[in-house]
């Protein structure tokens, strides 16, 4: 039943899709017949583009990276690129010659690198995909969709190093994840380099073509020099254009090629073992702890464009593990996506969002990392077994472009996942801690005016199985958004208005939706939000969010947001969110000068403001900001900013209770980075932000990026953070006699808290196909408190400050053991008549080192060998505040647990 409502909602999307996209294929018109079954002639490149036409070749190529073979010299030759910088429209230092041929099965390009200075050539080793590589590059972009939106670029470095990106929303996104299976070899010779492609058709993605018609796609041909900081482009473009991919030069000549059938498989093995320090009492304890695992992803392209992808029994343990934080707010930590499945292609799931200019808040409607999230339901017992994460049975994909329709569709189906519990008596039971579960997120859009307008609908589906009672008063039964959204560009694409209006509805019993009503996203409790009122008998909690941006590109570039987000939205169950219950408005100015002087190369001039109310009229933000940041001509780069923020009130600081308000801060920072041409160069940040009640933060990071040699990068960047946040929510006490805050008392403290944390990488590349990464962050971090206190006057910075004003007295109560205050106890009024209550001591210390080591082969194309290592070391230290460099350096180096595992994968392709 849970995975039927999911499929029925699945069967109906993807029978729009088809019938959507038999339309594009097949459009007709009042008043006209059918069109025929195939497909129209293309439009002929497009007049005012550049034109490269690519010939059919005739005799075999070698792909070694030599322009040699006779065929190279049948191919007709194009030149005459021009700067897109530093001198923008200027001759390049040194000219570049492309040329294009094709047969059955594959695109081949052969390009010549001038170079008048060939020593001088930056080659970097990395493994594929690299990035922050001091390099060369060549940059090939395709737009075989030909909507000037969408290109697929492969790109080579002068020692063969790989990477492919899909560029999408024409310069608003890419998607580095975006992998291909192609060939590309490199020269460097007396004149240059050299840089010989083969490029299967298999991996782009384009329709049928009717017999003799020659087909237009999209072409773009780049070169990076890295020791000028110069980028060459053979269709003109700037960085101050409006557009990117809708830049590109037109690719004909092609015809009368097969539509490539493209089934991908690529089945994977991998075996774990884990080591970590447990108790050997505990039954379920194992000091090597092993798994083995099996399973594959599939990728089938189906006529039209359009791509299927699945996975069953998904392993993501060569995924880089998150870095470690301390968080104190009232609202999750957001970590992104990072498992190649789900981050592949996920541009076309972006439903519901807009591009504007600066703005308050937060929503992502589809967020992939609930798909495979920690079990939710947490049980105790003497010795619990719960698993880490929920295990994905299987997930598919339909993604890709057919005429002017895009298509994405996902469905995942998590499994019911159980705890082992041991009680107090010894006995061992079952318990489910996360149900069955379908996740379908879809989204479908249409292109009008040649991509220059969008409009889009979409939506997310979850729905349980919450047949077991111990999920009724938990989970929600279901979740769903639905959303429309359009952009609009004019003159050019220099101006653009986006927007999107979207629903949620989430369903379940009364106490799921009064939890819902109470988290802290909206706090319907809040005793003057008379806007606002909790419904204890309802069964569900709709809501609406509404946006709209508005951007002119240019040396003048101005952005707005406006947007209202009502207190019943809410996207959490397959989406990320923070509060809700706001209106906003922002805008900003910025000028961009591109024009190279005798001090700087160009520079960027900006300023913004941002406001922000509550439903109830109350503003909750407003900010006035500004950054300079400046290119100069020894390649030095210095980034400033400073920021305004007014006192606002803050309807969140007492966690439900009655309204806060914020002091007002202002504060600055700057970044300084050097010469990155260098074997060894820096980048210095620092901070300071203080406010009128003598908070401040404040924080100094020296980064260093190191080659000692052509294949092997390291960088490193230790951070120090002091923080003091004077009135940071420590709890709440019920007491009648605090009228004033309506019968409940709302206790803070002077918070005072060290963070000290280095991120680490080595990047150690053999060859193109073998390399080792390290990645690793010790951390550590201690918070003290002091001053406790409570709010005195709702809307406002008044509080009563404990052991000094009204009478009140504060005592604590140390354990005579360890001698660490454990708890204070609390007289709000000293004679008066107001009861005692206590507060745990929240002071702490925590440490950790998260780290993982990747050994990469690929050794055969497509396929790869991995060896990982993940290290983890962690603790937590409660009632203990104070930070010693040297003590909290040492303690990082705690007990570790280890994770060894190997996995290999092999692709097949028909």
């Amino acid at each position: 039943m849970i995975i039927g409502r999911s499929l029925q909602c699945l069967a109906a999307l993807s029978a729009l899709a088809v019938s959507d996209v038999a339309a594009a294929q097949n459009p007709t018109y009042p008043g006209q017949p059918a069109a025929p079954t195939a497909s129209p002639t293309p439009t002929p490149p497009e007049t005012g583009r550049r034109v490269m036409r690519a010939s059919r070749l005739t005799s075999g190529i070698n792909i070694d990276g030599k322009l040699n073979e006779p065929a190279w010299a049948t191919a007709v030759p194009s030149g005459e690129f021009m700067q897109s910088y530093p001198n923008v429209g200027a001759k390049p230092t040194d000219p570049t010659e492309v040329r294009v041929l094709y047969d059955d099965d594959a695109l081949y390009v052969g390009v010549r690198m001038f170079d008048t200075h060939p020593d001088s050539i930056a080659a970097q080793l990395a493994r594929r995909d690299a990035t922050g590589i001091y390099s060369d590059w060549l940059h090939i972009m395709i737009d075989s969709y030909r909507d000037r939106r969408t290109s697929f670029r492969f790109s080579v470095n002068p020692r063969g190093v790989q990477k492919d990106v899909l560029e999408f929303d024409d310069r608003n996104g890419e998607d580095l994840n975006w992998d291909a299976v192609w060939e590309v070899a490199t020269s460097v010779d007396s004149l240059g380099w050299t840089a010989e492609y083969r490029i299967p058709f298999s991996q782009l993605r384009f329709g049928s073509s009717a017999k003799g018609v020659e087909r237009i796609w999209g072409f773009q041909v780049m070169r990076d020099i890295a020791r000028r900081v110069e980028r060459d482009s053979w269709s003109p473009w700037k960085q101050n254009d409006p557009g990117f991919v809708s830049n590109e030069g037109d690719l004909a000549g092609i015809v009368d090629i097969p539509t490539p059938r493209r089934l991908e498989l690529m089945p994977y093995a991998s075996a774990k073992l884990t080591r970590a320090p447990g108790d050997d009492a505990n039954p379920f304890y194992r000091a090597n702890d092993t798994k083995p695992s099996v399973g594959a992803d599939l990728k089938y392209g189906l006529p039209g464009g359009l791509t299927l992808t699945a996975t069953v029994n998904p392993d993501f343990g060569q995924v880089e593990v998150d870095p470690a934080v301390v968080n104190l707010s009232a609202y999750e930590t957001f970590f992104p996506e990072k498992r190649p499945f789900f981050v592949e292609g996920a541009n076309i799931f972006n439903i519901g969002t807009i591009n504007g200019g600066p703005s308050y808040g937060n929503q992502q409607i589809f967020y992939s990392r609930r798909i495979g999230r920690q079990p939710q339901r947490f049980v105790k017992g003497q010795f619990v077994d719960s698993p880490d994460a929920t295990t994905i049975i299987g997930a598919g994909k339909l993604t890709g472009k057919v005429g002017a329709w895009t298509v994405g569709l996902l469905n995942a189906v998590t499994a019911e996942e159980r705890a082992r519990v041991i009680d107090g008596a010894n006995v061992e039971t079952s318990t489910p801690v996360e149900p069955l579960t379908n996740y379908l997120v879809g989204r479908v859009r249409r292109d009008f005016r040649g991509g220059q307008t969008l409009l889009g609908f979409g939506g997310t589906a979850v729905n349980r199985d919450l047949s077991d009672t111990s999920f009724k008063n938990l989970l929600r039964s279901s979740a769903d958004v639905g959303s429309l959204d359009f952009e609009h560009n004019w003159d050019k694409r220099q101006w653009k208005l986006t927007g999107a209006l979207s629903k949620s509805l989430i369903q379940g019993s009364r106490t799921v939706t009064k939890n819902a009503q109470q988290s802290s996203a909206r706090y319907y409790q809040r005793p003057d939000a008379d806007y606002l009122s909790l419904d204890t008998a309802a069964n569900s909690l709709s809501g609406y969010s509404a946006k709209l941006g508005l951007n002119k590109s240019g040396p003048w570039s101005f952005a707005a947001t406006a947007k209202s987000i009502s207190p019943g939205f809410e996207v959490n169950d397959l989406g990320f969110m923070g509060r809700v219950d706001y209106r906003n408005i922002g805008s900003s100015l910025s000028y961009y000068n591109d024009k190279p002087g005798k001090l700087l190369r160009s520079y960027n001039l900006y300023a913004g403001t941002n406001h922000a109310w509550n439903y109830g009229g109350d503003k909750i933000w407003t900010s006035f900001f500004n950054q300079v940041s400046l290119n100069f001509t020894n390649l030095w780069n210095l980034y400033a900013g400073g920021e305004y923020d007014p006192s606002a009130i803050d309807d969140r600081l007492t966690r439900g209770g009655p309204r806060g308000r914020q002091p007002t801060q202002w504060g600055g920072w700057t970044e300084i980075i050097t010469d990155q041409r260098k074997t060894v160069s820096y980048d210095l940040y620092a901070q300071y932000f203080g406010d009128e009640a003598r908070g401040y933060q404040k924080s100094l990071s020296f980064g260093f990026d190191i080659r000692p040699s052509s294949s092997v990068h390291v960088t490193l960047a230790p951070n120090l953070s002091l923080y003091h946040n004077t009135i940071q929510f420590v709890r709440g006490a019920t007491d009648a006699l605090a009228t004033s805050t309506y019968g409940r008392r709302y206790v803070f403290g002077n918070l005072y808290q060290t963070t000290l944390s280095a991120t680490t990488r080595v990047d150690w590349t053999l060859s193109p196909l073998l390399s080792f990464q390290l990645y690793a962050q010790p951390f550590a971090s201690a918070g003290r408190f002091k001053s406790f206190k409570e709010l005195a006057k709702p809307g406002t910075q008044q509080y009563v400050v404990y052991g000094r004003d009204n009478g009140s007295t504060i005592t604590p109560v140390v354990d005579p053991t360890t001698g660490n205050t454990q708890s204070y106890t609390v007289d709000p009024d000293g004679p008066g008549l107001a009861p005692t209550f206590s507060i745990g001591n929240p002071d702490f210390r925590t440490h950790s080192l998260r780290g993982n080591a990747v050994v990469r082969w690929e050794y055969r194309p497509g396929s790869a060998l991995f060896f990982v290592w993940q290290q983890q070391r962690e603790d937590f230290l409660p009632f203990e505040g104070d930070f010693r460099t040297g003590r909290e350096t040492r303690m990082i180096f705690g007990r570790p647990s280890n994770v060894f595992l190997v996995k290999a994968t092999y692709w097949f392709a028909r």
